[in-house]
């Protein structure tokens, strides 16, 4: 049974929506035969965001206990996800409803390694402002994005906060980029480069824009072309090694790569 895993990166002092993303999350359903986990990794050296989801179905909550970043984050969340298809979420951002079940059957085409719903502005008001999608729907082969935002100054067409990513396909890549903004521009650009993707005709979420999100903060704001020009060095690296995600059985359902047991570090054992 497939199983599709939300993973949220959570930050206190940037969570004041979070009850309105949980709610969006209950309200989903799924096609037929899927399975949801919802796996929250709260950033941060004092965690204070465990009692929102107690109760909460399906959730996997765990904390950090320090501050480490969001690209750090998303990966420790993805380190214990175990489903198939991975749907990015942030804490602030909100599902509509039906979101989960637009985007999974796109993944029922081998070829398809990542799909994205079309987001509305979330404005402080209540608010929603449409945008119409700078990309085609349906089928994005390989390298169409890049080609776009190589010529839009390495601005891409594709809202990354709303992703939904083949797991083996995300982890193939190595997760999302350690920078202090943008990583997930970075991980996109590489993957979207060899693999095959899926822009969905339909609005499927909400992206909230309010003072305190994460991507207005001064303190990595001034960092954005330089964590951009990486992921278009990145795109020309990938472009270099000719390579790319094929449809072979490896791009199906019920691969159990996340199924994996480590003991401690051999450099943290006592010596003998």
């Amino acid at each position: 049974m497939p199983t599709i895993s939300i993973i949220t990166a959570a930050y206190a002092p940037s969570a004041a929506y979070l009850g309105e993303t949980i709610s969006s999350v209950e309200q989903q359903d799924l096609p037929a035969g899927w399975t949801l986990e919802w796996i929250v990794q709260e950033d941060g050296a004092t965690p204070s965001l465990a009692h929102h989801f107690a109760g909460v179905p399906h959730v996997s909550y765990e904390a950090s206990g320090a501050q480490l970043g969001i690209a750090a984050t998303r990966n420790l969340a993805l380190s214990r996800a175990s489903g198939d298809v991975i749907q990015v979420l942030d804490s602030d951002d909100v599902l509509l409803p039906g979101a989960l079940a637009s985007v999974i059957p796109c993944f029922e085409d081998d070829r398809v390694h990542w799909a994205v719903g079309q987001a509305d502005d979330l404005l402080p008001d209540g608010k929603r402002v449409s945008w119409e999608s700078a990309l085609p729907y349906g089928l994005v082969s390989a390298g169409e994005v890049n080609k776009w935002a190589e010529k839009h100054e390495g601005n891409w067409p594709i809202h990354c906060a709303g992703l939904a990513l083949r797991a083996t396909s995300l982890r193939a890549i190595g997760g999302w980029v350690g920078l202090p903004s943008d990583e997930d521009i970075a991980m996109f650009a590489a993957l979207s480069e060899i693999a095959d993707g899926y822009n969905f005709d339909g609005v499927t979420w909400l992206y909230r824009q309010h003072p305190q999100q994460i991507t207005r903060s001064a303190s990595t704001r001034h960092l954005s072309e330089h964590c951009r020009r990486l992921a278009m060095q990145r795109v020309k690296a990938v472009r270099l090694m000719d390579s790319r995600f094929g449809t072979n059985r490896a791009t199906g359902f019920g691969h159990d790569v996340h199924s994996v047991d480590v003991g401690p570090a051999i450099k943290q054992q006592p010596k003998a």
